[in-house]
């Protein structure tokens, strides 16, 4: 980043190619919609450049863009409802049966489904937990709060998601 503040393009491209998937993944797990996870990766990285004279790291980089990305992912839900899609992340194995992969693609929509309909705090922190794999102190860095209320937000938040998705339980 200090490069980047002093005109380096090149080390900027480095940061976008490093660190755009994961901000990309997790845009699109908390939206659940590429058009909208692309721009908010994009105005991310926008941020990111034109701060980047003023950065100083008193975080890890990676917590610092998990911070940008969230805020702009909060207040986008703040100004809209989440988009109900039909979209899933990942293409079906061909190796899998037509009937699992109708199976597995009703279930990833029943997700996202629940996903949506959580309040936006709890939406974030099952994203950062169980898509980013993030431990509770990164999270509790990332989204700034405390670990004990990172516990209340995804307690919270599995408990609606097992309610939501009691459907798709196992017998």
């Amino acid at each position: 980043m200090q490069a980047v503040g002093s005109g380096d393009r090149r080390a900027f491209e480095e940061i976008v190619r490093r660190h755009q998937q994961r901000a990309w993944a997790t845009a699109y797990h908390f939206l659940g919609c590429r058009d909208e996870a692309e721009d908010i990766v994009q105005d991310t990285f926008m941020r990111v450049l034109r701060a980047a004279s003023r950065y100083h790291p008193s975080a890890a980089f990676r917590t610092y863009l998990h911070r940008i990305v969230i805020r702009l992912c909060l207040d986008h839900a703040k100004r809209r409802r989440p988009v109900y899609t039909d979209e899933l992340p990942d293409r079906a194995d061909p190796a899998n049966g037509v009937l699992d992969s109708l199976i597995e693609g009703e279930r990833a929509r029943g997700i996202h489904t629940a996903l949506a309909l959580l309040p936006a705090n709890q939406r974030m922190a099952i994203v950062l937990r169980y898509f980013e794999n993030m431990s509770y102190r990164d999270i509790a860095d990332v989204m700034r709060i405390t670990e004990k209320a990172t516990d209340r937000l995804l307690a919270r938040g599995k408990a609606a998601l097992a309610d939501s998705l009691s459907p798709w339980r196992e017998p």
